[in-house]
């Protein structure tokens, strides 16, 4: 049976490719989701792709992840440091999660290393640019 996995992207990962290509890289979200499918694939996982500014929104979607999915991917961007309401709404999911990160934000601005997430998932992977994404992946599948 396919398992499905729920990639949820946040604020200002719409951008990608676009803003500080120095820092997030080149690829567009559209690029990982093709890079995620095909690895998917080999899995026999599906991945559905959610990407929201609004936190609200990205909480309504692990709401349905905790019914629909196998497991989640959440790149949280900003939300990652000052939401409590995304740390809550991951506890209730109650299925394998893998942060993902594009950069190192341990390595960039001091506010960065409060991390709302971390300690409510099953990892993190952060610096390896859209690799992290396929390395959740894998986490995922050997976990799932």
């Amino acid at each position: 049976m396919t398992r499905k996995i729920y990639c949820i992207n946040g604020p200002n990962l719409n951008l990608l490719g676009q803003r500080e290509p120095e820092i997030y890289g080149h690829e567009t979200l559209s690029d990982i989701e093709v890079l995620m499918a095909q690895k998917a694939k080999s899995f026999d996982m599906s991945i559905s792709m959610f990407q929201s500014n609004s936190e609200g929104r990205i909480i309504d979607f692990l709401h349905q992840a905790r019914i629909e999915s196998d497991g989640v991917i959440l790149n949280g961007g900003a939300y990652t440091h000052t939401s409590i309401a995304i740390h809550d709404a991951l506890k209730a999911v109650e299925k394998p999660i893998i942060e993902v990160h594009l950069s190192n934000p341990a390595a960039r601005e001091a506010f960065r290393s409060t991390n709302f997430i971390a300690p409510v998932v099953n990892g993190s992977i952060a610096g390896f640019g859209s690799l992290g994404y396929v390395l959740a992946l894998e986490a995922l599948n050997s976990i799932i």
